[in-house]
Order: C-alpha cells, then structure tokens, then sequence
C-alpha cells in the first residue's frame, strides 16, 4: 500500500507542519489553484501565504498558476464571484510571486471547441512542462472541478511516482507534492451541478477499462460515491452507451461518519428510488468510507477494488469503475485509490472513472458568503516519505 504511512493536516495544526515543512532549504514553488466562483480557494491561499512569510522561508523563485474553464453556464452573480476570485488570487501571491492563467478550453480561432476529455490531456501536459526545476508543487482544489483536480492530482503522481515497487518511490526525488482543499462539506451540498452532458468524461490514463475490446466480456464493479443533488449525474452515467453495462456489480459509497449525522441515511433515501428500487441493488453492497480523512477513504477502496479483483481472476479478469460524487476529501481519498490500482495494473485488470459532466453550476450568493472551511493538507510525495 502506497500511503500505508501518510501525512494529513487540517485547522490549526497546520501552520505548525508548514514551519517545518519550508525550514531550511530553498525553495521552487509551484501553486496550482481553480480560476472560479468558490471563495475557499481565498481563504486557503491567504493562509498559505501569509504563513510562508512570517516563517522567512528561503523562496527562490514561486510561481501561481490559475486554471480555468470557460465551457460551464454561470449566471451573473457567479460570473462576478469568478473574476472576484481571480483578482484577490492574484493580489495574495503578489507578495511571493507571479502569475499566470490557463484556460482549458483555449482553441485557435476557428477550431472546434475542445472536448472536455481531451482539454484536460491538453493542459495537464502544460502543467507537467511547468514542473521542471521545482522543488514544491501545491494543488489547491478548493475552486476546481472534480475532473480537473482529478486529472491534475494522478497526472502529478504518474509524473513523480511511476513505479510503486521502488524503494522509496513516494519520495519522488525530493519532490513535494502537497493538496490543499478548504473543506466544507455543507457548501459541497448546496452548489448544484445541472445539465449533465451525455458524452462521458474520462481521466487521462483511466479511459482504457471502458472502451478497450480486450476489456469488454469481463465484469464490471462500478463503485459510484454518492453525493447529495447529484442524482441526474448519476442516472447519465448509467444511460451512457458503453459506461456500465446492465449485469455490473454496483457498490454504492456513502460518507460516513460525517459531520451531518443523519447524512448517510438523507443520501440513501435520495438514492433508493434509483439504486434499490429500479436497479435491485442490496443494501448490503454498500460501502462507507470516511468524510474527513481522505486517506482513510483511500485504504478502504483500495481495500474493496483488490477484493474484487482477487475473487474476479477465476474469470479472466474484471473492470473497477469509481465515479466520483461526493464532497472534496472524499474524491480525493477515491482518485488516490483508482491511482494506486493503476499504478500495479496487470493484464488481468482495468480502472476507470467515468464522469458525466455538469454544464452548468447553481449556488446561491448567500450559500458562497457563509461558507466556513476547515482547510486540509495531504502530503504526497517528497522529503516526509524519504
């Protein structure tokens, strides 16, 4: 197990690691945040920074990187929230470096605009180039899409970790590779994500499992993690031709325990009409994994997916499907999952993660300024695994 071992910090305990994380050596630092409407994405960078410099960290070069989409429909109010964003994002990392933009959705003048799938392979490759030299990588995934954050996060570990079985192969040469998430799982319910788009999106590197032929007559667990109003996302994925065929074993995960008591028990109900009343799904088949500790939900699909895919072996092999629902620490815990089954992938196996793409986000300007988040830290790779 990659992270049986791992460094997990949240609230006040954090500016206390971060001390002495930056001790001590210089730093190159890469911060790769969300160029959208959620405000956590201030609060986990203003903490950061203001940390890094009441610590006289030695920063020899910093630079931050806003990734943006422009393909979602937004109405005024989060529109102004974006560019707002934007602004005060900028204005932080001043005081460390500068900044620069990536659109995703980018396409020279008449070009067709670009698919979602194939954006993401397109900007991870810039994000890649932008490694080189650094010593510390930051991915706050407080302002960007569950698809974009997933994209980027395994695309960094393939890059730093390319083989599990080498002896200290989280220490990725020395290379920090933290996430940052301002988690706030209330503000998580209340964004609503409508108009999903029919054409599924999948992770760079986790679309083989799905359309490979090899693939096609092995059985599939699909592992869907519930989160609240997202129903509509749920039932594209199932209708979706060649996503999850009608004798797929279907293991619903449901966050519990979470903050919300009686949230698990709102999500199945939510959920039944679907899951237990139309697809016979039993209730024993679902999972509970941790809300607040990502690498706790990490170790427990991880721990199904390799149970699964023992018992499945007498049939030639079987496809693992995770598809992403739930609030930020939670996808987070799964994408570490669906990475380190991928990362020991033998040809009797395959991982995917298909997604179907909301187009458009509604929340409402009262939900965003309440917002209260607990800012979290995974460290990944680098000097605390060497």
């Amino acid at each position: 197990m990659l992270w049986q071992h791992y460094v997990f910090r949240r609230g006040t305990e954090l500016s206390d690691m971060w001390d002495r994380f930056f001790r001590d050596r210089p730093i190159n630092l890469l911060y790769i945040a969300g160029r959208g409407f959620d405000p956590r994405a201030q609060t986990a960078i203003k903490q950061f920074v203001s940390n890094i410099l009441s610590s006289a960290a030695n920063i020899v070069a910093a630079d931050l990187l806003l990734v943006g989409f422009d393909r979602y429909e937004l109405d005024q109010d989060l529109e102004e929230a974006t560019e707002a964003n934007a602004i005060s994002l900028r204005a932080t990392f001043s005081e460390l470096g500068a900044t620069e933009e990536l659109n995703m959705d980018a396409h020279a003048p008449g070009e067709d605009e670009v698919g979602t799938s194939n954006a993401l392979r397109k900007g991870l490759g810039i994000i890649l180039a932008r490694m080189r030299g650094r010593t510390d990588v930051i991915l706050d995934v407080s302002s960007l899409p569950r698809v974009a954050y997933l994209a980027i996060m395994t695309g960094l570990l393939h890059q730093l970790v390319p083989n599990r079985s080498a002896s200290n192969a989280l220490a990725a040469g020395g290379v920090n590779l933290q996430i940052l998430v301002a988690e706030d799982s209330r503000l998580d319910s209340a964004i609503r994500s409508e108009d999903p788009n029919a054409d599924l999106v999948t992770i760079p590197g986790f679309s083989t499992a799905m359309y490979a032929e090899s693939m096609q007559d092995w059985p599939m667990v699909w592992f869907p993690i519930l989160g609240e109003n997202r129903l509509g996302q749920l039932t594209t994925v199932i209708n979706a031709a060649a996503a999850i065929p009608s004798d797929a074993e279907i293991c619903p995960i449901i966050p519990h325990p979470s903050r919300g008591l009686r949230r698990a028990e709102q999500l199945l109900l939510e959920y039944a009409p679907l899951l237990f009343d139309k697809l016979q799904v039993p209730v024993s088949n679902a999972l509970y994994v941790s809300e607040s500790n990502p690498f706790e939900t990490y170790r427990q699909l991880l721990g199904a997916m390799e149970r699964y895919r023992r018992s499945l072996t007498i049939l030639g092999g079987c496809r693992l499907a995770v598809t992403p629902l739930s609030s930020k620490l939670v996808t987070l815990g799964a994408g570490l999952a669906c990475f380190a089954m991928r990362l020991g992938q033998t040809d009797n196996y395959g991982v995917a993660m298909p997604y179907a793409e909301p187009m458009r986000y509604v929340t409402s300007k009262a939900d965003l300024s309440s917002a209260n988040p607990e800012i979290a830290s995974l460290v990944l790779t680098g000097h605390a695994y060497a």
